[in-house]
């Protein structure tokens, strides 16, 4: 089941970078966790899900007017993927 969701994630995130100008997608990224910023919703799903805590809302806002998420704590980060998986715009990369 959880890999049918990584799956669709990884499908809806391929689509969205189609024709997309990778100079255009600007992204906030550390260590283990990439976030593209345009596309996050701020939805917060990412930073309530997340057993460690090393997620905030940033008080930024995006293009589209949102608060996004941002990556803070990077030793803390243990790569569980719990982020990545409950983003429903799959705007969450994680790397070990």
């Amino acid at each position: 089941m959880m890999e049918g969701w990584i799956m669709k994630n990884q499908e809806i995130k391929n689509e969205k970078a189609k024709g997309q100008n990778q100079d255009v997608l600007e992204k906030i990224s550390g260590d283990k966790v990439v976030i593209d910023k345009e596309y996050c919703k701020g939805c917060a799903l990412c930073v309530a899900y997340c057993p460690h805590g090393v997620l905030e809302m940033s008080e930024d806002i995006n293009s589209s007017g949102y608060h996004y998420s941002v990556f803070k704590n990077k030793e803390k980060c243990t790569s569980c993927t719990y982020c990545a998986i409950v983003c429903p715009d799959a705007c969450i990369e994680v790397y070990k």
